[in-house]
């Protein structure tokens, strides 16, 4: 997939960042390039390869899964402007 300058354009309004139309030309090759390293990821061989977390293995300290301070929804939501059923109500931020 090539980027071109409209969705360079468009990348850059929607995360609200200002680019001058000479340097939409530089980003779009750069964003290429990128893209360009992630395809040759890609294609390297990882099966019978662990995920792992770190790179130096060490074990994770596990604990029970247990609920030590629950039913207080009411505490939790008392100085919410608004609630329903013990749930945050927000604003809706994604069209």
């Amino acid at each position: 997939m090539a980027i071109d300058v409209a969705t360079v354009k468009k990348v850059a309004s929607l995360s609200r960042l200002r680019e001058s139309d000479e340097r939409l030309q530089s980003l779009a090759g750069e964003l290429n390039g990128i893209l360009g390293w992630i395809e040759q990821l890609n294609e390297v061989d990882v099966s019978g390869v662990e995920p792992m977390t770190t790179a130096i293995e060490m074990p994770q300290p596990m604990r029970e899964d247990v609920v030590t301070d629950g039913d207080k929804v009411s505490e939790i939501v008392a100085n919410a402007p608004k609630t329903v059923d013990g749930f945050f109500i927000v604003p809706k931020v994604v069209e």
